[in-house]
């Protein structure tokens, strides 16, 4: 039995505004939903031409608002660009509103690129300190926020040794902070990463463990197996709990679905190559545009780590990659890009992707 959810950028294709892109991700949300994926959660990124998910707290609410079941969630919130309490009331007012099926998941990593990050960030980092240096205790603070209906601490609170301290601590007395008034309900936080790093932090504080192996990076079996060696059971978390990530593009033969990816990689291999980042390109340009040879490098090496091919073949593989490294869920990013005919507030290849997997697990339907 394996779970299955879903990840999405939420893709901004050429032509498309970034109401059509939200639209045709409220289409794949409703698909996901239809066919039992166990949630659909969005990625922060910032100031990126090919991408509409910079606020995954507004995205959550639109989504929530419109569907009944899944689960919607952050995958992630990058909480060195926010305040622990902003990020902590956004969330627990989504909970109150859609108890039960709301996730939290918090990422180290800024989503975007250093000037972007720097104004995200505001006042909060005005000197070259490490924003990341506080994560640990943000996160500490949020799951803090969120578990109970306040959280005191009688220790001045700072973003960092060079920052001026945000005093929680008033003449000696402990002021207490509140994310919402009254709390029934909690989200399930998720801590996200591609390192030891992450897999060590949650492990110590009792959380949930997502490996972005989306990314393409090495080293998951060891994030892993220290994640489950040093995991520290909590009041919300009792034994070690891990989702891992995968970028998929399925369709009805092994062509097609290397055709619908090829727009993906194009994008992917520029961001990592330097190249010029435009809004996602469809199918018909992706086709007839010239790489150099580092893109061609980058997309063939790409192609080994996406999940592609018929509903069969990438079943086999979620399948395999589940049982090899023993988790409990695999969330799917699907690549499916579009043609230049089809409409502007859907993603037919995509919401097709997630249909075909589904008639090859039918666990989705228990």
């Amino acid at each position: 039995m394996t779970a299955l959810s879903v990840l999405d950028l939420i893709p901004v294709r050429s032509g498309q505004n970034s109401g059509q892109a939200i639209a045709a991700a409220l289409s794949l949300v409703r698909t996901a939903e239809r066919l039992g994926f166990t949630r659909y959660w969005v990625a922060e990124h910032h100031n990126m031409p090919a991408v509409a998910s910079t606020s995954p707290s507004t995205l959550i609410a639109h989504f929530a608002a419109q569907t009944e079941r899944i689960r919607l969630g952050s995958g992630g919130v990058m909480l060195p660009n926010h305040a622990p309490l902003a990020v902590a009331e956004q969330f627990a007012l989504l909970e109150a509103m859609h108890p039960g099926r709301i996730d939290l998941g918090l990422g180290r990593a800024p989503g975007s690129d250093p000037v972007t990050a720097y104004m995200l960030r505001g006042q909060r980092n005005t000197t070259d300190a490490d924003p990341a240096a506080s994560f640990p205790t943000d996160v500490e603070t949020v799951a803090a926020l969120l578990g109970s209906d306040r959280a005191a601490t009688e220790e001045p609170f700072s973003y960092g040794d060079d920052q001026p301290a945000v005093a929680l601590n008033i003449r000696g007395r402990a002021y207490e902070l509140k994310a919402t008034p009254n709390v029934a309900t909690a989200p399930e936080m998720w801590l996200l990463g591609s390192s030891d790093y992450s897999a060590a932090l949650a492990a110590s504080l009792g959380m949930p463990f997502v490996y972005a192996n989306h990314f393409g990076q090495s080293g998951i079996d060891q994030a892993l197996a220290l994640y489950r060696s040093r995991f520290q059971p909590s009041v919300a978390l009792a034994a070690p709990k891990t989702l891992l990530t995968v970028n998929v593009s399925v369709a009805e033969s092994d062509d097609l679905a290397q055709l619908l990816a090829l727009p993906q990689l194009i994008m992917m291999a520029r961001l990592r190559t330097g190249g010029a980042l435009t809004p996602q390109m469809t199918v018909e340009q992706a086709r007839a545009v010239e790489l150099t040879e580092a893109e061609q490098q980058s997309v063939l090496e790409q192609s080994g780590r996406m999940l592609m091919g018929t509903a069969e073949t990438v079943e086999a593989r979620i399948r395999s990659l589940a049982e090899q490294y023993g988790v409990d869920e695999v969330m799917v990013s699907p690549a499916g890009a579009a043609f230049d005919a089809d409409p502007l507030d859907s993603t037919p290849a995509r919401e097709r992707a997630l249909e075909l997997l589904a008639t090859r697990f039918p666990e989705l339907a228990a």
